[in-house]
């Protein structure tokens, strides 16, 4: 029997280790998807991030993907909602369209592509190529956990 206890239930204060974020999945007329190379570790993922105290997440996914690419867009709908088992992280993904902008790299992108899905594949880990597999998809939002790279079953 798993036991859980909160640091309230135990008389402390109680503490959030989560955090939320917000990402987006870009996609154009032609199918191709908008990526970023993230400027801190290098990696190919949706345009996102921490979602702010005041913001929704609507608001924090056409905020992000500008900041971060230099495209507007216009959200589409929620199409999953995954969680970082190691870091807490619990990440709403929203399919979006492009509307205006010219793409450009930023403080946290070095790269900004739109590419195919066979690319995803080839450049993404699992946990953040399913977010845009999933984004293409006609199904209920998914929900998802994941290690960093690879998804939990």
């Amino acid at each position: 029997m798993l036991l859980y206890m909160s640091q309230a239930t135990l008389g402390g204060p109680a503490v959030s280790l989560h955090s939320v974020s917000v990402a987006g999945a870009v996609v154009r007329e032609d199918g191709r998807i908008l990526v970023i190379r993230r400027a801190d570790n290098g990696a190919w993922e949706l345009p996102g991030g921490v979602l702010e105290l005041a913001e929704t997440p609507e608001a924090g996914v056409l905020r992000e993907v500008w900041e971060e690419t230099g495209i507007r867009v216009a959200v589409e709908r929620l199409t999953g909602v995954y969680k970082n088992m190691h870091r807490g992280v619990v990440a709403l993904v929203f399919r979006c369209q492009p509307i205006g902008g010219e793409a450009r790299a930023s403080d946290e992108s070095t790269d900004v592509e739109w590419i195919s899905i066979e690319e995803v594949k080839q450049r993404m880990d699992e946990a953040f190529a399913v977010r845009l597999l999933d984004a293409l998809s006609l199904d209920a939002p998914h929900v998802r956990a994941h290690d960093g790279r690879r998804l939990l079953k």
